[in-house]
């Protein structure tokens, strides 16, 4: 959590120092990014599609192979935990 508040941090930091500079970010608008998410958990759904049809257990599938899809490694550069 702490290497999500730090960056967080300097995301904010250089903002600021873009505002003064009068420049402007260079970062992608807010739309890019939920388009990005869109892309991310839409490439689950089909193997959410198989799971289902073969009669497995979809909140498991969620659990283990969608979470650790979408959210890669940890900060840490441990994998997200997977409950049993």
């Amino acid at each position: 959590m702490k290497a999500y508040l730090a960056s967080l941090a300097a995301g904010l930091l250089v903002g600021i120092v873009y505002s003064l500079l009068g420049v402007r970010s260079p970062a992608p608008p807010v739309i890019a990014l939920v388009g990005l998410l869109g892309i991310l958990l839409g490439e689950q759904a089909v193997p959410l599609v198989r799971h289902a049809v073969a009669g497995h257990s979809l909140a498991a599938f969620v659990r283990t192979d969608c979470r650790s899809h979408i959210f890669g490694r940890l900060p840490d550069g441990t994998a997200p935990e997977k409950d049993a």
